[in-house]
């Protein structure tokens, strides 16, 4: 049945979607539970992290069993644009969930200057804020809003983070056209331009993999201050989140610069049919992918704490930010949020 596809990549593609496939239901399973824990609190950073995982994940999927049913009913979209889409959503949607998380460490760098900032005009909002947790929400409107986004306080970073995206999906659109257009002039450009859009996507995970090691040093600094056992256990887990994406993110970019063993492995298999070129390519998927997600996933395999009846806020300590009950008050940002309405790993960076 598969006479037309390579046995050894054959076997290859399926290992990488079986993993995929894996880390999906791993990512929706926590999801529901996450859900199920707390169903009156909307949609949380450690919510929308999971969705991206295993949406990412299953693009993955899609894309793996695909290749094999293209490559040998020779679907000629697949080679130009339908293929394309299919390689690249995923990649776009791996882009956002470690953007998001990127995003959370640069709000936690950042946060003692924001508080000394929104200290001087917080006051209204503060009232605001109060005068509508004072209304409350009856048992109808919680239902709706765990599955509505008008719950979501997006922050100025996370904002940031969706621009890119955009971008990136405007750029997708864009490349996509010019393969479709250049299909019938010459169906080989549809491989330059393929070429294009993967070194530059493998170029900003490049910098990507940089920034969580420049942001994960500075965070690492700022819990070595603190002295706890909770501050301990988080500075573990952005020194491991930091050199993960690093090492991970670093080899799957040069294979792919340096390389065509992932293009070729879509527009051009016979040209890699051998043993030398599945190590380099197993790496770029595993390492590229699977690892960091499975680092995350394992790291925000706890539960956020069950929501509790509301009550007067005491001081307190969450790893290096003292919380008091006038900075609860305080404007927060979706992503920074850590009082009992996000609930997120109790304040975890990760």
């Amino acid at each position: 049945m598969f006479k037309c596809y390579p046995l050894n990549f054959l076997f290859v593609d399926i290992a990488l979607a079986s993993l995929d496939a894996l880390l999906a239901f791993i990512a929706f399973f926590q999801l529901s539970r996450i859900h199920l824990r707390n169903q009156q609190v909307g949609w949380t950073r450690q919510k929308v992290l999971h969705l991206l995982i295993g949406s990412s994940n299953s693009g993955c999927v899609i894309y793996f069993l695909c290749m094999v049913v293209a490559t040998c009913q020779r679907w000629l979209c697949w080679f130009h644009v339908c293929g394309f889409v299919l390689m690249a959503f995923p990649k776009i949607l791996f882009l956002a969930a470690f953007l998001l998380l990127l995003s959370f460490w640069v709000d936690l760098c950042h946060q003692a200057n924001d508080e000394e900032e929104d200290e001087e005009i917080s006051s209204q909002q503060a009232l605001l804020d109060s005068s509508k947790s004072k209304a409350g929400l009856s048992n109808k409107d919680a239902r709706w809003k765990c599955c509505s986004f008008q719950g979501i306080h997006v922050g100025s970073r996370q904002k940031f983070v969706i621009v890119i995206i955009m971008l990136n999906l405007i750029l997708m659109i864009s490349f996509a056209a010019i393969m479709w257009i250049g299909t019938r002039k010459n169906p080989s450009d549809s491989v330059i331009v393929a070429r294009v859009y993967i070194d530059f996507f493998a170029a900003s995970v490049l910098i990507l993999g940089g920034a969580f090691g420049c942001y994960g040093f500075l965070l690492f600094s700022k819990l070595r201050r603190v002295r706890s056992e909770q501050a301990s256990s988080e500075m573990w887990k952005v020194v491991g989140l930091a050199v993960v994406s690093i090492s991970c993110f670093t080899s799957s970019s040069l294979i792919v610069l340096l390389t065509d063993i992932p293009l070729f492995h879509h527009w051009a298999l016979k040209k890699i049919n051998g043993v030398q070129a599945l190590v380099p390519l197993i790496l770029h998927y595993v390492l590229g992918s699977s690892v960091p997600f499975a680092f995350v996933l394992w790291v925000m395999r706890e539960l956020p704490a069950p929501p509790t009846i509301s009550r007067q806020v005491q001081p307190r300590t969450i790893t290096f930010i003292s919380y008091g009950a006038a900075r609860m008050q305080h404007h927060q940002y979706w992503a920074t949020a850590t009082s009992s309405k996000n609930q997120v790993s109790r304040a975890s960076p990760i």
